[in-house]
């Protein structure tokens, strides 16, 4: 049976997950190692296109869902391989093949996460004649396509979210190289066998990384919202204004999380100046900011923060974390009445969770002792961490004393 090609929702609009930062000197070494595989001097690059099977029921995951559509921290799976396929920005065209009855809520998912490149193909009985499906699709010789014939095809499965585009360009030289490729020979995948059968070819195997694991289980589901978390939360933006005489505490604030979170990148952006740089500091993969408050009233550069991130809509793809930290002497005050002060923040949190943003308060006693100081501010690092690595959403507009 033929199936028709939807190309509906194969073109949104900016921003897209493959950043235009992302696709410079990378996208230039990769074109460049693509024209040099297998090819004469001189010769252009090869065409490269994706084909990712997601016409899955899900049955072994035991949910209705199916397991690409599954959401992981509130996103569909398949959308982060979408993502992950659309950072080699070297391949032309992506198609997913999807049931027809999944048609529309795989649109909608493009549409949402505003995913480039992506064209969809209805899906067959089986698996084979599904990947049929999207291989004719990919032919020169379909009526109104707008979609070219490539010269490599990489067939991936669609809950397959963790690979990086090195992986990809091994296997598409290697497929120039050799005809076909496959990572998994142990096991022998159908793609592999049906090759060495039918095409009558030298198959060559590509050793894939550790994590290049599919979702099957309902398990792996946690899993894989583990290792996003683990991803996205290796930067931290500290926001301050450091037109401010007690700029000094946001310089503290910044060694000691240094110090205590090495294995994390800090940086610091000052607040004045920040709108025409937060765009340039999410396109380096930043989700994560601490607002420092030194000004009056003490809610106030939070505010300018979240303002400039609702605007910007950054967080199509990740909630964005913001922490907004507050310092008190508690030999002078006491924390409930800072608390007081500072209560604006629950309606605040509630209102910025609908747009992804996940707002935490943090007090930070500020005492003259040195000693006390550099160990409140300690504590103050590791409930950052905390906040950052698990983004519970049960915490929003609290707020926390070290």
């Amino acid at each position: 049976m033929e199936q028709g090609l939807r190309g509906g929702g194969s073109r949104p609009a900016e921003p897209g997950p493959c950043l235009s930062s992302q696709c410079g000197a990378d996208q230039a070494a990769s074109v460049s190692l693509l024209s040099a595989a297998g090819a004469e001097p001189g010769s252009r690059t090869l065409a490269v296109a994706a084909v990712l099977p997601a016409g899955g029921c899900g049955e072994r995951m035991g949910v209705p869902t199916p397991k690409q559509f599954c959401p992981v921290l509130e996103r569909p799976l398949i959308s982060y391989t979408l993502q992950a396929m659309e950072r080699a920005c070297w391949i032309k065209d992506i198609i997913v093949v999807v049931t027809g009855e999944n048609m529309e809520a795989m649109e909608n998912i493009i549409k949402k996460y505003k995913h480039k490149r992506i064209s969809l193909v209805e899906a067959g009985v089986t698996r084979h004649r599904s990947i049929f499906n999207g291989l004719k699709a990919l032919a020169d010789n379909q009526p109104n396509s707008r979609l070219s014939k490539p010269e490599v095809v990489i067939i991936h499965d669609a809950v397959r979210p963790f690979f990086e585009e090195d992986i990809l360009l091994k296997v598409v030289t290697a497929a120039k190289e050799h005809g076909c490729s496959d990572y998994d020979l142990e096991f022998g995948t159908e793609c592999l066998q049906l090759a060495l059968k039918y095409c009558h070819i030298k198959a060559k195997l590509v050793e894939g990384s550790p994590d290049l694991w599919k979702v099957t289980y309902k398990r792996d589901l946690y899993a894989a919202e583990s290792i996003i978390k683990e991803r996205i939360s290796q930067e931290i933006c500290i926001v301050m204004d450091t037109k401010e005489n007690k700029e000094h505490i946001s310089h503290l604030l910044e060694e000691v999380l240094k110090t205590e979170l090495n294995h994390i990148h800090v940086r610091s952006q000052a607040l004045y100046n920040a709108g025409s740089d937060i765009q340039h500091i999410i396109l380096e993969q930043c989700y994560n900011f601490v607002c420092v408050n030194v000004k009056e009233p003490d809610f106030q550069e939070t505010q300018k923060l979240m303002s400039m991130l609702e605007e910007s809509n950054f967080s199509i793809l990740y909630s964005i974390v913001v922490v907004s930290v507050h310092f008190l002497d508690f030999k002078f005050a006491s924390p409930s009445q800072k608390m007081e002060s500072l209560m604006c923040i629950r309606e605040f949190a509630k209102k910025m969770k609908k747009r992804k943003v996940l707002l935490y308060g943090l007090i930070i006693n500020y005492s003259q002792d040195e000693q006390k100081l550099q160990e409140s501010l300690r504590q103050g690092a590791i409930i950052i961490a905390a906040l950052i690595k698990e983004r519970n959403s049960a915490l929003i507009g609290q707020l926390l004393v070290a």
